[in-house]
């Protein structure tokens, strides 16, 4: 249940953080067109960038080296 509120929040704070860079007012159909293109990309992006750390992880040398 935790790692779903945090989640959330994080989605949460992201959203936010487009909002307020933006400068957009949510009431004008306009600006949330924009959020809506914005928050993609940078949930896309997110998503991009969360795969290339995850096979960067996978690819990394974690056991010892062997004394032969």
């Amino acid at each position: 249940m935790k790692i779903i509120v945090f989640i959330i929040m994080f989605l949460l704070v992201g959203a936010t953080f487009i909002i307020s860079e933006n400068n957009l007012a949510l009431k004008d159909a306009e600006n949330r067109k924009k959020f809506g293109a914005m928050y993609m990309t940078w949930f896309d992006q997110l998503f991009e960038n969360s795969k290339n750390l995850v096979g960067y992880v996978v690819r990394l040398d974690w056991l010892p080296e062997s004394e032969g």
